[in-house]
Order: C-alpha cells, then sequence, then structure tokens
C-alpha cells in the first residue's frame, strides 16, 4: 500500500466518522476536552495501524472503541487524573437538551465500569457479546454491570424529574 493511498483511505474514515467517535470518546470520559484528547490519541493508534487493520479487514468502529476504552482507562490511572477539579454543571435550556445533560449528568456519577458498559451496550447499541469482547470481561460481568447501571440511572432521572 502506498502513502498516498494509506493516508487517503485513512483521511476517508476519520471525515466519515470522527463526529460519531468524538461523541462516544465524550459519553466515556465526561469532558469534552478529555474526548478530544482521547480521540487523537485513539486516532494516532488508529493510523500507526492502519495498514494492518486494513488489510485483516478488522471492523474499524469496534477497533476504535477499545483504543477509546483503554486509552481512557491508561489515561485514568495516570497520577495527576486522581485528583478531579469540581466542575459547576452548566444551565440546560428546557426539553430535549435539559433531558439530554441530565443524563449525562447521572452517567457521569455512575462507576467508571457500569458507564462504559451502558454507553456501549444501550447507547452503541453493542450485543452483550460486543460488549464484553471490547472491555474484556464475561458477558455475565456485562449483564450486572447493565442492569445495576440502568437501575442507578432511572433512579437518579426520577430524582431529576421530582425537582
Amino acid at each position: 500500500m502506498k502513502v498516498a493511498e494509506r493516508d487517503a483511505g485513512f483521511t476517508e474514515f476519520v471525515a466519515a466518522r470522527s463526529a460519531h467517535l468524538r461523541r462516544v470518546a465524550y459519553a466515556i470520559c465526561g469532558d469534552p476536552t478529555r474526548a478530544d484528547d482521547l480521540l487523537q490519541t485513539a486516532l494516532v493508534k488508529l493510523y500507526v495501524a492502519w495498514p494492518r487493520v486494513r488489510r485483516e479487514a478488522v471492523d474499524l468502529d469496534a477497533y476504535v472503541r477499545t483504543i477509546l476504552v483503554r486509552a481512557q482507562i491508561d489515561e485514568t490511572r495516570r497520577p495527576w487524573r486522581r485528583e478531579r477539579a469540581v466542575r459547576v454543571p452548566e444551565q440546560a435550556s428546557v426539553g430535549e437538551v435539559g433531558e439530554r445533560a441530565a443524563l449525562f449528568e447521572a452517567l457521569q456519577r455512575l462507576p467508571e465500569m457500569q458507564r462504559k458498559v451502558i454507553v456501549l451496550r444501550h447507547w452503541l447499541q453493542l450485543s452483550v457479546a460486543e460488549t464484553a469482547r471490547e472491555l474484556g470481561i464475561g458477558e455475565g460481568t456485562v449483564k450486572s454491570h447493565s442492569s445495576r447501571g440502568l437501575t442507578t440511572l432511572r433512579t437518579a432521572l426520577e430524582a431529576a424529574d421530582r425537582a
């Protein structure tokens, strides 16, 4: 594969999927700035592996999602990430934007693995087996994290509706 062909294929993929992948990164980490950093890290790793993944006909979306999840795990293990800044939530407007903001706020309160399972299973609509494979956990663990996460989300959203 020539460099021009490689770059053209990669550029085409990034142009077509970067907005979706950024939303996935945001859902995983909950911070728009960190989502941009996470996506950039994933795209750099994808570019390095591009000839191999194209040759092996790998599902590119699944491959990048795996990179995003693993890069986020790596990033949270860094010492400077253990300290968390307190963010004041932005005021949400009424209607769908307010509901989405409440959902993302409740989603960010979930434990990390439950949040990842909820995003992959219910937002990206992956199967239990696909979610388990991407996170490197068992299918039963995916089901239990999903059940607990959905219960917690429902409770948080009902409390937000009452308030």
